[in-house]
């Protein structure tokens, strides 16, 4: 399917709590996860880990299409600290400068929502300078997650 997109200045950022969510914003962010992390990525692994309900979801919509996406995870949940993760932007416009902005409204968000602190993610091992560049470093060694490299970083408050 097409989208007309011609740049992240046209992205709508919405951020909700899970069970805010409408079932269409759902549906979309289940299958752009699907469609990036199991098909794309041949990960036969279940990407609904139970850690959903309990997280905020970044979605940015050209239009009415997803086309990029992160949740935001509170202490606890995925680390000790506040974390992002799930984060994908859709094939549609890939290379095409979404990922900036999604990282950076996500860190505002989360910051916003639970307060100013360090936050630490588990990033695929190719896009370590990708999270470099918004303010992450890398910390520990690399790891296997669903057979793919990655390696931790942090973002300190």
């Amino acid at each position: 399917m097409p989208v007309a997109f011609e740049g992240p200045d046209q992205v709508n950022w919405i951020c909700k709590p899970f069970d805010v969510l409408a079932p269409a914003e759902l549906y979309q962010v289940l299958r752009l996860r699907s469609e990036v992390f199991v098909v794309e990525q041949n990960c036969p692994y279940l990407d609904e880990d139970n850690r959903d309900q309990e997280s905020w979801h970044l979605m940015g919509f050209a239009g009415d299409i997803l086309v990029a996406y992160c949740r935001i995870l509170p202490p606890g949940l995925g680390f000790s600290e506040l974390s992002i993760g799930r984060v994908v932007s859709s094939p549609l416009v890939r290379r095409k400068g979404i990922g900036r902005p999604l990282m950076l409204n996500a860190i505002r968000n989360a910051w916003e929502i639970f307060g100013r602190q360090d936050i630490r993610i588990g990033a695929q091992f190719y896009l370590v300078d990708f999270y470099a560049s918004v303010g992450f470093s890398r910390e520990g060694e690399i790891y296997l997650e669903d057979d793919i490299e990655h390696v931790e970083m942090c973002l300190k408050a």
